[in-house]
């Protein structure tokens, strides 16, 4: 079943939200279930925390719907994130069976929750940048979520995807060392460093049926990594939300990943990123994107 916001449209065929252009200038676009691209800063200077908040994404829906906006060729452009100054990026871990399995821990029995700081969001093209004294830099594929409006305290489960605003491709980048050895006990410092987190190259609205049966795969050098579906998630994308708004207040715009599968450099069965590596993460009805490493410029 698609969970549609209350007060939304149920004959809408979706959309997919993008931001092209230079780093820190990214244009808001809105592509149509035809294929067509609508820039959408008739409705919003950026598909922010604000856009979503004061009901944007409704207004867009409706513009997009009726062709009522002026038309956009992306062509050549750079793909930014598809959202962007987000209020926190919060991150589920060891959600997947098997990638518990790997890591040597038992299936937790609740949700493992981490913080990434907001400026660690990239553009899906954009390079990853290895910190100076960096030697485990590890990929992660995930399934994005972001906040359409303000989730506080649900009372189940099943009303926590009318929550959603949409869903994206995430690569939750780790460094190994930062996150368990120098961690002090949390594992944030090994995930925050800039560029790790890339997200999309589209934010897909009312697209996904069911978030649950998602296939996700990870490629390093053309190499295949990480093969599975979210139907392995220990915990649900609905059950997430619920027990996050238990603990706090989710906000319109804010980001949640849910977790990666097996396949990760952790395990012991890869090398873990150099500088001169690429890697590509994709996920079912939600496109691919493909990041460098390179050796960040100090």
């Amino acid at each position: 079943m698609r969970h549609l916001l209350p007060h939304q449209k149920r004959d809408f065929d979706g959309m997919k939200l993008y931001r092209f252009g230079p780093l820190g200038s990214e244009i808001p676009v809105a592509q149509s279930a035809d294929g067509t691209y609508f820039d959408a800063r008739e409705v919003t200077r950026d598909f922010d925390a604000e856009f979503f908040a004061s009901g944007g994404l409704d207004t867009l829906r409706e513009r997009v719907a009726t062709g009522s906006l002026p038309g956009f060729d992306p062509s050549g452009l750079r793909i930014g994130a598809p959202v962007t100054r987000p209020g926190v990026i919060l991150c589920i871990g060891q959600n997947y069976v098997a990638h518990a399995a790997e890591t040597g821990d038992p299936p937790p029995a609740q949700p493992i929750i981490f913080f990434k700081h907001p400026n660690t969001l990239a553009g899906p093209a954009d390079d990853i940048a290895i910190p100076p004294a960096a030697v485990k830099v590890d990929w992660e594929v995930e399934l994005a979520v972001v906040i359409g409006k303000t989730a506080r305290y649900l009372e189940s489960p099943d009303e926590a995807l009318d929550y959603v605003a949409g869903y994206g491709v995430s690569n939750d980048v780790s460094e190994r060392d930062y996150q368990m050895r120098d961690s002090g006990g949390q594992w944030s410092k090994g995930k925050c460093c800039e560029t790790f987190n890339p997200m999309g190259p589209y934010l897909a609205v009312d697209e996904i049926d069911d978030p649950q049966s998602l296939g996700l795969r990870s490629f390093v050098n053309g190499e295949p990594r990480q093969d599975s579906n979210t139907n392995d998630m220990i915990f649900s994308v609905a059950a997430i939300i619920h027990h996050l708004s238990q603990f706090l207040v989710l906000s319109p715009g804010d980001i949640i990943n849910t977790g990666t599968p097996q396949g990760v450099a952790i395990s012991g069965k890869y090398p873990y990123l150099v500088n001169g590596d690429t890697v590509e993460v994709a996920i079912d009805g939600l496109g691919s994107a493909r990041q460098s490493v390179k050796n960040a410029i100090v």
